[in-house]
Order: C-alpha cells, then sequence, then structure tokens
C-alpha cells in the first residue's frame, strides 16, 4: 500500500473510532446516574433531568451535522481539512463529554448518603422564591426551574446562575441554579446558603444591571469619593445577597453570617484590591444596617458591638481612609438604594415590597426554635424560616446532630408536598 493509501485508511480508522463514541452522551436517565426508588424522595426532578437532556441532545444534534458533513466530505478532501472536520466534530463531543459529566456528578450525588440533605437544600430555596411569588405575584417572568443543589470541595458555597455561560461547559449555558454546597456545611442552618439563593433570585428578577446604575447614580448625587464609589459599585452584587438573606430569614441569618466572616483581624480588617466581596468588617456593618432599617435596631446595636469588640479600628487596620471615615454614612446610602428605593424591574417597588419580613415573621421564628428545642418541627413555618429557627436553637443549647436530622427529614418531607416541585424519577422526554 502507497503512503497516501496507508494516510486514508489511517484517518478512515479514526472517523470511525470517533463516530464510535460520538453519540454515546445524549440522555440521562436515573438508572444511569445510580437513582432507584429508594432514592425518589431524593432524586432531582423530572423537569431538571428534562432541561439537562435537551441540552445534552441540542449538542448531540450538532454532533450528527458535523460526523455527517465529516463522513461526506474527508475521501475527497487534503488529509489537513479532513483532520479539521474531525477536530470540530471532536470539539462537540468534549462539550457533550463536560455537559454529561457534570449532570451526571450532580445528579448521582442524589443516590448516597448525602440525598436527603441536597433535597432539604432544594426545598429551602424553593420557598425563597416561592416566598417572593406570594408577596408580589408576576414578578418573576413565568415559571422557573428552582435551583438544585450539590456538594462539592471549596470553603464556602457558591452559585451558577441560571443561563451564564460556564467554562467548565466550553461556553455553554447552564439550563437551572446550581448551588454548591461545601461537605462541611450541610447543615441546615447556613445562613450563607441563603445569600447564594439570593444571587439566583437577584438574576431572576432581571435585577442584575438596574440595580448597579441606581447605586452610581446615589452615590454621585450624593458626593461619595470616587475610590470608594469605585469599592462598593463592584461589591454591588455580594451585598444585594447578604440584604436579601436577611429579608428571607431575619436576624438570625445577620448572625449566622457573621459566623462566615469571623476570622482573625488580619483576614477581616485588611482590604482586598479587586475584591469582589466588602471588606469583612464593613460587610458585618452592612448586616447591621439593614437590620437597623428592617426595624430590628436592637440586633443591630449588638452586631456593632460584637463586631467592634471583635474587630476595634482604634488598634489598627489595613483598610484605606476613605472607607473607614465615611463608612456609617455610605452604608447607609448604599443600604437604602439597594433595599428600600422602587426599583423599575420591580415594578415600582423596593426589594423590602417584594421580600417583606416582618416582626411576626421573627416572632414565629423564634417560636419554632423552641419547638425544635423539644424535638418537634411545626408545620406552618416556612422552610427558609428554619434555617434561621435552628440557628436560634443551636444558640440556646440544641444538639448538633439530633437537630440537623430533625429539620432535614421535615424539609424533605415538605418537599414531596409540594405540588409544583414534587420529586420523580420519570423523564419527560426533551423533544
Amino acid at each position: 500500500m502507497d503512503r497516501q493509501g496507508t494516510v486514508k485508511r489511517f484517518l478512515e480508522t479514526k472517523l470511525k473510532t470517533l463516530s464510535a463514541r460520538a453519540r454515546r452522551l445524549a440522555q440521562l436517565t436515573p438508572e444511569q446516574v445510580g437513582l432507584d426508588s429508594k432514592d425518589r424522595a431524593f432524586a432531582p426532578s423530572a423537569a431538571h433531568f428534562q432541561a439537562a437532556n435537551s441540552r445534552l441532545q441540542s449538542i448531540d444534534r450538532h454532533i450528527a451535522k458535523r460526523i455527517a458533513f465529516a463522513g461526506s466530505q474527508w475521501r475527497k478532501a487534503p488529509p489537513h481539512l479532513a483532520l479539521l472536520y474531525m477536530a470540530l466534530v471532536e470539539r462537540e463531543v468534549d462539550r457533550a463529554r463536560r455537559t454529561y459529566g457534570m449532570f451526571f456528578e450532580i445528579f448521582s450525588q442524589r443516590g448516597s448518603g448525602y440525598g436527603a440533605i441536597l433535597k432539604a437544600h432544594d426545598a429551602i430555596a424553593s420557598d425563597c422564591y416561592g416566598a417572593i411569588r406570594r408577596a408580589a405575584p408576576m414578578a418573576f417572568r413565568g415559571p422557573l426551574l428552582k435551583p438544585l443543589t450539590y456538594l462539592e470541595h471549596g470553603y464556602s458555597p457558591a452559585t451558577y446562575r441560571r443561563g451564564v455561560t460556564l467554562s467548565r461547559l466550553l461556553g455553554g449555558r447552564n439550563p437551572f441554579p446550581l448551588i454548591r454546597i461545601p461537605w462541611d456545611r450541610d447543615n441546615p442552618w447556613q445562613a450563607v446558603f441563603l445569600h447564594e439563593v439570593a444571587h439566583n433570585i437577584q438574576a431572576d428578577l432581571g435585577l442584575w444591571q438596574e440595580n448597579k446604575r441606581a447605586l452610581t447614580r446615589r452615590l454621585a448625587r450624593e458626593g461619595a469619593e470616587r475610590a470608594e464609589s469605585s469599592d462598593y459599585l463592584r461589591w454591588d452584587k455580594e451585598i444585594f445577597a447578604d440584604l436579601v438573606a436577611l429579608l428571607l430569614g431575619g436576624p438570625a441569618a445577620a448572625w449566622g453570617m457573621l459566623d462566615f466572616l469571623a476570622h482573625p483581624a488580619a483576614k477581616t480588617m485588611t482590604y482586598k484590591p479587586g475584591g469582589a466581596h466588602p471588606t469583612g468588617y464593613l460587610r458585618a456593618m452592612i448586616l447591621a444596617e439593614m437590620l437597623h432599617r428592617m426595624g430590628f435596631s436592637d440586633q443591630a446595636g449588638r452586631i456593632r458591638k460584637v463586631w467592634q469588640r471583635l474587630y476595634p479600628l482604634n488598634k489598627g487596620h489595613r483598610m484605606p481612609r476613605y472607607l473607614t471615615a465615611n463608612a456609617r454614612t455610605t452604608i447607609a446610602r448604599v443600604v437604602d438604594e439597594i433595599a428600600f428605593q422602587a426599583k423599575r424591574g420591580l415594578a415600582q417597588r423596593a426589594l423590602v415590597d417584594v421580600i417583606p419580613f416582618t416582626d411576626d415573621d421573627e416572632r414565629s421564628i423564634r417560636q419554632g426554635s423552641r419547638h425544635l428545642l423539644r424535638g418537634r418541627v411545626p408545620d406552618d413555618l416556612p422552610s427558609r424560616f428554619l434555617v434561621s429557627a435552628s440557628r436560634y436553637a443551636l444558640t440556646q443549647g440544641a444538639d448538633v446532630d439530633p437537630l440537623s436530622e430533625l429539620v432535614t427529614k421535615h424539609l424533605v418531607k415538605q418537599s414531596k408536598t409540594a405540588g409544583n416541585n414534587r420529586p420523580s424519577i420519570r423523564i419527560a422526554h426533551a423533544a
């Protein structure tokens, strides 16, 4: 066989092996990810499977077109073009492999010993959205597939918003919100989880850009220093999520956030140039201001006293003077603009109008904590409030493991009875 024939044979074999693996990743089933009947209570919903399969099938259609083109053209093309045609197939196969792998890893966790805790967090996230729908019908633009939680390494929770492009998927868009929970933060009283849900709420309410524009105008109008404005505008999404976490969980959420923020002074009082999060010292002051504006001035005062005792400014810090000199005034303006000023995206309502938190809510949470101390969960306490009630129960001496098991079982039970989010291992196949 001459050299040209050898090359053709090699390319033919390469195309054959590529074709053999090219279209094997077009569908995920519960069985494939290891879920069976005993995992039914924890499984992702049929709609989540359908969304994942819709994305996989879209990629598969591109693969089919590339395979068909390569198969019809490679023999009459010079070798360098034949390799290019196959590389274009390989690119889409890589996309399918990454997408399939991501959803496989996330979905399969529901068949592990962590299935219940993940479903419990799903229920909390779903209730956060439900609270907005009840207080402000039509705030969201139609039905939305709820966030799905999963466990991964990392110090803090994180989220991938609906529709955001992911480098892991080679620029593919995320079909529904994903919230990462670190392995050691799996107990259902972590206020930082409410913070991550809040990032998705901001995106789904359409406030991603409007909030920043409004804050830009406010700080400019009221004469904030340029460097100070730049920092708060860079921090706007994280501040928004902190404020929403308090509207979802009340004062207990603020104390839970402080748990997350409390570090040695070298970290909490050090400004990080270009960082997305407010400096820890200032972040606590933002939480305190929000509680004050929500009507919980006593709790706000306690937070300020605790934080100033732990981190006295007169003992030294590593923050620019422009951030500390006007902190109280600037923070008050920022909190007012983000949470208490009407926004066009909210139909001329403020954030506190669409996510109301009242004195009655706080009383319900505290009463719920007393029930938890006695080993009972009140059926009428919303899922999101259980995060705060659990925090209070811990403060009052509840044992960690029994409390976690009690609340988790209750949240899983609640998710079973939620008609719009009923777990299922049946798949509605995408067209």
